[in-house]
């Protein structure tokens, strides 16, 4: 069709003002929102999948809730994503999960879940200048290695190893003590502290033992450590080990009782261990704790897990849940989502989340971090107490 004269001047000019406003309107939109992508990495497939999805669990009802919030960063409003990676508790797997995230360019990580994982992919998170959370990585390593952007919301095991050890001789009076672990990072780290503790405390190591995250066949280490009468067995690993563990203890007649760290101190242990499992047989400790008027806020925590994802926390889910609070929170302290303007907000948090107050020290780990101690009543997990 053709115009001329004055209309086709008039059409073109109103055509080209539509134009001009809608990309102005455009412009408008894309200028007052910001989309802030949160990296979680957890061993979602393998044996320990359960912790993995818990935690990861809790990095959904923390977004959902932040979304929900419709909070903003500087003058922007800000749309919170979570891009999720499976580590499946094995460190090469964990460097590329790391790897991926960092490619597709997100403004922080909470992950990962084993001290295993954590070390080495925190040395890219690192180098990329992008800060990383742990909610359950306990090895001391982990921030000591002078990263900036390292912090954890849990004791690590100097602390954890060290109250379970003091525990073992003074409370719980064991005088042949015998240790197994599995050999990663969290598993070693944690018996070593805990062998520390034993022997300043008084007490007695009777035998160290080794076996791997894999293992499902402990009866030539266990008929070893029977010979030596130990009345107290503690397993630096995780849960998927020491419930088949229990098992075998029971048919080699083995009596001791077992202890271990956050690894074992899970709702599924019980279920692992079957028959084997007798009332206060097992002292576990979680790197974390609350008490008090801060129960309440957990209990509710726990309702709402369950309401929502229809199974109980395991873990570390609350820790996640406050991780990305606490990530989120320093941006918005910052007014910006940029790991480089929003770190030193981070640094310097300090934030009421529903594991208990949160701030960080120095070197990233979470100041005067508390560690609840737990044992198991007709296979439920039962809170002896809450220590610092």
């Amino acid at each position: 069709m053709k115009f001329s004269g004055s209309r086709s001047l008039t059409v073109v000019a109103l055509a080209a003002a539509a134009v001009v406003l809608a990309a102005c309107g455009k412009k408008e939109v894309v200028s007052n929102e910001m989309v802030v992508k949160i990296g979680h990495v957890g061993p979602v497939s393998g044996a320990i999948a359960h912790l993995g999805k818990d935690n990861e669990n809790g990095a959904r009802m923390a977004i959902e809730e932040l979304n929900a919030a419709g909070l903003k960063i500087g003058d922007k409003t800000v749309k919170f994503e979570l891009l999720t990676e499976d580590d499946a508790a094995d460190p090469k797997q964990g460097t590329a999960a790391a790897q991926k995230l960092v490619d597709a360019k997100v403004n922080g990580v909470i992950g990962h879940l084993n001290s295993g994982t954590t070390i080495p992919a925190s040395q890219i998170y690192n180098t990329a200048g992008i800060p990383q959370i742990s909610p359950s990585a306990t090895n001391p390593k982990y921030t000591r290695q002078g990263y900036a952007g390292a912090f954890r919301v849990v004791a690590d095991d100097v602390h954890l190893g060290g109250t379970l050890g003091k525990y073992a001789v003074e409370t719980l009076k064991g005088k042949s003590i015998a240790v197994i672990d599995d050999r990663t990072a969290y598993g070693q780290g944690v018996a070593e502290e805990f062998k520390k503790a034993v022997t300043a405390a008084g007490g007695a190591i009777v035998g160290h033992e080794f076996t791997t995250d894999k293992a499902s066949d402990f009866n030539a280490i266990l008929t070893t450590l029977k010979a030596k009468k130990p009345d107290i067995v503690f397993f630096g690993g995780m849960d998927a080990v020491a419930g088949p563990m229990l098992r075998q203890m029971k048919s080699l007649g083995i009596q001791a009782k077992f202890m271990g760290g956050d690894g074992i101190c899970t709702t599924e242990l019980a279920k692992l261990a079957g028959d084997a499992m007798r009332d206060e047989g097992v002292v576990c400790a979680e790197a974390g704790g609350v008490e008090g008027e801060q129960k309440v806020g957990m209990d509710k925590f726990r309702t709402d897990f369950k309401a929502k994802f229809n199974s109980d926390v395991q873990v570390y889910a609350p820790y996640v849940y406050d991780a990305v609070k606490v990530m989120a929170t320093a941006m918005v302290n910052a007014g910006s989502a940029d790991p480089a303007k929003y770190l030193p907000a981070l640094k310097s948090i300090t934030y009421k989340g529903v594991t208990g107050d949160i701030a960080f020290d120095e070197k990233g780990d979470i100041k005067n971090g508390a560690l609840t101690l737990y044992t198991y009543k007709g296979g439920e997990r039962s809170q002896i107490a809450v220590v610092r």
